[in-house]
C-alpha cells in the first residue's frame, strides 16, 4: 500500500493522552509530533495523520469517518453508541461507574422513589444512566449535569448520582458513598467499520497493540 493515503488516528485529550501515546510508540509508530504538540490538533508523521480530539467526540470522529481508528475510553463508546468496531481493549486508564448517594441518607432515596415512583439522578452520561435503570427496572427523571455532578444530592437537586471514578477520592470528600456498581471503562483501540474492513493497516496496529497489552 506505497500509495495508501496517511492513515487517520485519533488521540485522545486528557487523562488517556500520555499512555495513548506511549503505547502508540511502543506499537512502532512515529509519535514524535505528540509529545509537544503546543496548540496544533493535527500532526503529520510518514504514513499516519494524529488528531488530537476531545474524549467524548472520538466516536463521533471515528463512527462518522473523521479518523480511520482511534483510542478511546469505554465510557464514551458505551455513552455515544455509535457504529464503530471495538478492536482491543488496552487494558490502562481503568475507571468506573458507580452510583453514589449522600452518607447520611438513611435510605431516602428508597423511600423517595417509594412515594413518587420515581428517582431523580443527576450525571453527566445520560444514556448510560438511563440504561442502567432501565436493566434494574427503576423509574428514574436522568437531570444531565456538564460538571460538579457531586453537587446535585447535597443541593437537593437529585436523591443519588451516577458518575465516573478511579479511587472514589471525589466522592469522599463530598461525604458521599457508592451504593451499587454500573459499569467498568478502560480505553480501547476502535475502528471506522469501513476502514476496519478495507485497510490492512489497522489490523496490523491492531495486533500489535494486542500483543503489546497481553
Amino acid at each position: 500500500m506505497m500509495d495508501a493515503a496517511p492513515l487517520k488516528i485519533a488521540v485522545p485529550k486528557g487523562s488517556l493522552y500520555a499512555d495513548s501515546v506511549r503505547l502508540l510508540t511502543r506499537a512502532g509508530l512515529d509519535t514524535a509530533g505528540l509529545e509537544q504538540p503546543g496548540r496544533q490538533l493535527m500532526v503529520a508523521a510518514e504514513g499516519y495523520r494524529f488528531f488530537i480530539v476531545r474524549p467524548t467526540d472520538v466516536p463521533v470522529f471515528t463512527a462518522l469517518g473523521g479518523v480511520d481508528c482511534a483510542i478511546c475510553g469505554y465510557d464514551s463508546l458505551a455513552e455515544q453508541g455509535l457504529e464503530l468496531v471495538e478492536l482491543v481493549d488496552l487494558s490502562f486508564g481503568a475507571c468506573r461507574f458507580v452510583v453514589a448517594e449522600p452518607e447520611d441518607a438513611r435510605n431516602s432515596a428508597e423511600a423517595t422513589y417509594q412515594r413518587r415512583g420515581v428517582m431523580r439522578v443527576a450525571t453527566k452520561y445520560p444514556a448510560i444512566t438511563q440504561s442502567y435503570y432501565d436493566r434494574i427496572g427503576v423509574q428514574v427523571e436522568v437531570v444531565k449535569l456538564h460538571g460538579n455532578v457531586e453537587l446535585a444530592p447535597l443541593s437537593g437537586l437529585a436523591e443519588r448520582i451516577v458518575d465516573i471514578t478511579a479511587t472514589g477520592a471525589t466522592l469522599r470528600e463530598n461525604r458521599l458513598v457508592v451504593v451499587d456498581e454500573v459499569l467498568a471503562s478502560t480505553a480501547r483501540f476502535v475502528g471506522n467499520t469501513a476502514s476496519v474492513r478495507t485497510d490492512p493497516r489497522i489490523r496490523a496496529l491492531a495486533g500489535s497493540l494486542a500483543a503489546l497489552v497481553s
